[in-house]
């Protein structure tokens, strides 16, 4: 059973861009299991509900700031050469982890967000018609 937990607690933090540190054995502790990761501030809003789903209720975290680090993307960045257009496409559609964050952020303290609310609109119909 501890090795479904322990991949369940891997898929969470993998998917939250998470970086496992240690996992090991809490000797002591009743058979529990003590992960160590890392994970954004952003990325750590509504762990702990995820966790406990994920988990039928075996895990709970324990979150404590521990350092800044720098994202190494430009949230800005299009593609301009042509090279560049081969290899991401005309709107370069993977996701720009900073570009991310920076949106979820003024989401939330409610800054303008440059994004299009519709993206494929088509004419409404009415039924009667």
């Amino acid at each position: 059973m501890m090795v479904v937990l322990t991949g369940k607690l891997y898929a969470v933090f993998g998917k939250r861009q998470g970086r496992i540190i240690s996992a090991e054995n809490a000797h002591g502790f009743g058979g529990q299991f003590r992960v160590l990761a890392t994970l954004p501030v952003l990325e750590s809003f509504h762990l702990a509900r995820e966790l406990r789903t994920q988990t039928s209720g075996l895990a709970s975290p324990q979150l404590v700031f521990s350092h800044w680090e720098v994202i190494e993307q430009d949230p800005y960045w299009v593609p301009s050469t042509e090279e560049e257009y081969l290899h991401f496409g005309e709107k370069a559609d993977s996701d720009n982890r900073a570009k991310c964050y920076m949106d979820a952020v003024r989401r939330r303290k409610g800054l303008p967000v440059s994004s299009q609310v519709v993206i494929h609109a088509q004419k409404q119909r009415t039924l009667k018609r």
